[in-house]
């Protein structure tokens, strides 16, 4: 072996550590929320705090370095080889800018927030949240900080998750929604609500599960590489190279909440269960940025699962699980029930059309919060505000309103949710760009045929990893930029159809 041959397979052994160890604290964070006795949280929050630190030495360790230096001088690298270098040093040189007891500190305190939060929301307890929420700004402040090329945190937090945006550029992007989004969902409200009274009847939640399995295992997931499991906050997480586990929620009482939490958590796992091979355990083995991510949970859940062809594949099979509850339910209630309309105070729960306002809300939130001008102790108040503002809705208590999201509590404020709204514009696009491939896509569905999707998008968008950078990936699968139009233009077709 060649020095330099031993200089490639250092780094690919480091790499692989890095994701043994991102999969390890993967597998902490979903039993904690998950199966973990409460009594369990302080020692949960102790073992992800020593893990983070080690994976931290790991990852800004001087010989890593030099290493990628190395490896980056070297001009015989292929492609997908440069393309791991250059996201391994970028990665490198963001995470030496936290020092290590910074690093523990966050991950001690976020998992005990996060303990905080599941015994605090049940009990509308605002006010335990404050000391916790107050230090999570804290930190996630100073760890905008320390990227001073950053004028503004949000910029950071934005770049974090969603590389090359800046929160102007969200800015500008919600900013078109919302003029276009308001006055078509009060246009859709007006025209009055379906029928939805069989949707408050028993389903039992086991077979409400078995179903939603089912369908995901036809969507192309593997149970072989995977699991689904109960949750407070429904998610998807990688936890190794072939095992991407998702979570649900069941209500006995609505017969679609856990189903469209399935398909939309299975639209995350069919990203990571589809990345080329050879990427796996390399800085390029994932998902490129959560608006892209959230591309795929969206589709699924909601341009495939929430379509006419969706329900005539599959509403024989959900009556016949639940005959007493939709004996007297027909295929076209079941699909308009699926997609009515209304001012809501859950974003989980929320319809197409009023999800982004939810964002929205959440993001403006963020944005102030981040900058002084909104202070933790009026965040409650600031809350039912905005709410009044954008959806005409204040909750009764704040269960239903600050303390709905897990993702403050967990991850403390910054660049949380403007990805789900960018997910939704680019699922359109995507899907958009696949229907352009392929001629008569939607009567797949209806076959229960989800292979020409689900082939499109492994060839253009899953298989790729980190390979490319969101906006390139983007230009590459659908021929242009980011856009809201294809977005806006499947909502007013959608729902100008089912208004005639």
């Amino acid at each position: 072996m060649t020095t330099t041959d031993a200089v490639w397979a250092d780094l690919t052994s480091r790499w692989q550590d890095l994701a043994d160890l991102n999969g390890t604290l993967a597998l902490l964070n979903w039993d904690q929320s998950t199966y973990l006795p409460p009594a369990a949280a302080g020692g949960r929050a102790r073992q992800k705090a020593l893990l983070s630190g080690i994976r931290h030495a790991r990852a800004t360790d001087d010989a890593y370095g030099r290493l990628l230096d190395a490896a980056a001088a070297r001009t015989d690298l292929s492609p997908e080889q440069a393309r791991m270098v250059e996201v391994a040093r970028k990665d490198f040189e963001r995470a030496t800018r936290f020092p290590s007891a910074f690093v523990q500190e966050r991950s001690r305190h976020f998992g005990e927030s996060y303990s905080a939060w599941t015994q605090a929301r049940p009990g509308n307890d605002f006010a335990r949240m404050i000391p916790y929420l107050e230090k999570s700004l804290d930190l996630n402040v100073q760890a905008a900080g320390y990227f001073p090329e950053f004028a503004d945190p949000m910029d950071y937090f934005v770049d974090q998750s969603d590389e090359g945006m800046t929160a102007a550029q969200v800015d500008a992007v919600f900013g078109e929604l919302r003029a276009a989004l308001v006055p078509l969902a009060d246009s859709v409200i007006a025209a009055g609500a379906p029928r939805t009274d069989f949707l408050n009847r028993h389903y039992p939640a086991q077979a409400q599960l078995r179903f939603g399995e089912d369908v995901i295992r036809q969507y192309g997931y593997d149970f072989a590489q995977g699991r689904q499991d109960l949750t407070h906050h429904p998610f998807m997480t990688r936890l190794g190279e072939r095992d991407t586990r998702i979570t649900t929620r069941v209500k006995e009482h609505d017969p679609i909440d856990a189903l469209y939490s399935t398909l939309h958590e299975a639209g995350h796992a069919l990203y990571e269960q589809n990345v080329r091979e050879d990427f796996l355990g390399t800085p390029l083995g994932g998902g490129v940025s959560a608006g892209v991510h959230e591309s795929s949970s969206r589709m699924w859940e909601n341009l495939v699962g929430r379509s006419r062809e969706f329900w005539a594949a599959y509403f024989g099979d959900l009556r016949d699980t639940f005959p007493d509850a939709l004996g007297d339910v027909t295929e076209e209630e079941m699909y308009r029930a699926s997609n009515v309309v209304s001012r809501s105070l859950i974003r989980v729960d929320a319809d197409e059309l009023t999800y982004n306002l939810h964002v929205i809300t959440r993001y403006g939130l963020e944005r102030d919060l981040l900058s002084g001008r909104l202070a933790v102790t009026d965040l409650a108040d600031a809350w039912h505000a905005a709410y009044e503002s954008n959806l005409g809705q204040r909750a009764p208590s704040d269960v239903d309103g600050v303390l709905q999201d897990v993702h403050w509590f967990a991850g403390g404020p910054g660049g949380a949710f403007q990805g789900y709204t960018l997910g939704n514009v680019l699922s359109a696009q995507f899907f958009a760009a696949a229907e352009a491939a392929n001629p008569g896509l939607k009567g797949d569905f209806a076959r229960r045929d989800f292979s020409r999707l689900l082939g499109w998008m492994r060839e253009n968008v899953y298989r790729h990893g980190r390979m490319l950078r969101p906006a390139e990936l983007v230009v590459q699968a659908t021929g242009q930029p980011m856009s809201v139009e294809p977005y806006l233009a499947y909502l007013r077709g959608k729902y100008g159809a089912l208004l005639g």
